[in-house]
């Protein structure tokens, strides 16, 4: 799928398997031990990459079958838009492949239904080389076990127009690094400019509850807890941002090529981003990128948001041993690292991040982005629950919405928000 952070973002959408396929049992035909000898057919999905690393794959495919010649790798790539279904299709059908390109949450329902192998059982000796967190990424809480190889990471920085802090009366070498200072910040944006600039366009996602420090689920993994006093406070924040137009008017139904849009044309003071963005400001919004600023995620946890996409094993597999071969190889420091280079995302393999390419700071706006990433991403959580749903994601944004128009107290939308996700985490 598409390499930035936004995309990496949009791309947490829940799978929803069939309710007959709930449950934990490992009834397949396939074998959980790993041990035996590499050799075998298998097929491997990847999530919309041919288009633009073709080569690349096909490289590490020929790469693979030379090292184990008994293999023969058959490569599918799905588009974007339906993945989610086309999985839920897959699994019900009995026909999802040996190998599958996953994120967190789309791992979820297969774990849970058993299709997709324990790594921590069969595949325990590759654990010490990835990043604990990254390794973490693909545990669902309810399961004991871990159920994909992390793969590629992102993060990105906060972008800022330093234009329009000058223009507010506030020191444009001096962005906000706390949340008390961002919103009063943008209550200044928004007074000196009469309601035009807001500082920022999107609506709090659960991701910004979890960096703000709200405890998003209990300790056990049975139900959800962002309707704390924390979490009430956060929102309260973001309806007076909305009051004051601190928030942007539209935020509500913002999407991130949206808000995008607004940070170009000067409207948004301050958006999230990647490496990526930079070429985009520079082609698109010379103006904008001649007055760009970046600074870190505002954070009041010490802990970045990661972004984590991850290869799970078909514990139906009739081919194990290759099938989680192939897994580990895809997704090993050394590959890792070649599409990294390809790319503006990061490897999860434990020392990659230390390799000078992610470490040297050459002046430029792209390393001075992609090593401040790189070093916050060796501590980093995917913020986002497992177990949260695009459902559940759907509940959370129009009960914030209610809250924002003032038709809901921001209590009591964070309280609807939780019932919801609540009825919806016990029906799987």
């Amino acid at each position: 799928m598409p390499m930035s952070r936004r995309a990496l973002a949009a791309a947490a959408v829940a799978l929803v398997l069939p309710l007959s396929a709930c449950g934990s049992g490992d009834d397949g035909s396939g074998s959980t031990d790993a041990s035996g000898k590499v050799e075998g057919d298998i097929t491997f999905q990847t999530w919309n990459l041919r288009a633009n690393f073709k080569s690349y794959f096909e490289g590490v495919i020929a790469d693979f079958e030379h090292k184990y010649p008994g293999t023969h790798v058959k490569w599918v790539d799905q588009p974007a838009e339906g993945y989610p279904d086309k999985l839920s299709a897959d699994a019900a059908g009995g026909t999802l492949p040996d190998v599958v390109n996953v994120s967190p949450d789309l791992v979820a329902p297969l774990a849970k239904a058993g299709l997709a192998l324990d790594l921590d059982k069969s595949a325990a000796k590759y654990r010490s080389e990835y990043l604990p967190g990254a390794w973490a990424g693909h545990q669902v809480p309810g399961l004991s076990g871990t159920y994909a190889f992390p793969w590629y990471l992102n993060t990105g920085p906060l972008f800022y127009n330093k234009a329009l802090f000058t223009k507010a009366g506030l020191d444009p070498e001096q962005p906000p690094r706390t949340y008390d200072e961002l919103f009063a910040d943008a209550m200044r944006m928004a007074e000196k400019s009469d309601g035009k600039v807001a500082t920022l366009a999107n609506v709090p996602t659960i991701e910004d509850f979890g960096r703000y420090g709200v405890p998003l689920m209990n300790e056990q993994g049975t139900g959800f807890a962002f309707n704390d006093a924390k979490g009430v406070k956060l929102l309260t924040k973001y309806k007076e941002l909305y009051d004051a137009k601190a928030l942007d008017p539209q935020a509500l139904t913002a999407t991130p090529e949206s808000s995008g849009k607004k940070f170009l044309t000067g409207a948004v003071a301050m958006n999230p981003g990647s490496a990526l963005d930079l070429g985009n400001f520079k082609k698109n919004a010379p103006g904008l990128y001649r007055n760009i600023g970046i600074t870190d995620q505002i954070t009041s946890t010490g802990h970045v948001n990661m972004y984590v996409m991850g290869v799970m094993v078909n514990s139906r597999t009739e081919h194990t041993p290759a099938a989680v071969a192939f897994a580990h190889f895809v997704t090993d420091a050394r590959n890792q690292m070649s599409f990294a280079k390809k790319v503006a995302i990061f490897p999860s393999t434990a020392g990659s991040l230390d390799d000078p390419y992610f470490t040297k700071d050459d002046g430029t706006d792209e390393t001075r982005v992609r090593t401040a990433a790189a070093k916050s991403l060796k501590n980093a959580v995917n913020y986002t629950p497992v177990l949260f749903s695009d459902q559940m994601k759907t509940a959370l944004r129009n009960e914030v919405a209610k809250a924002l128009q003032g038709k809901e107290s921001p209590k009591a939308a964070l309280d609807n928000a939780v019932a919801a996700a609540d009825r919806l985490l016990q029906q799987g």
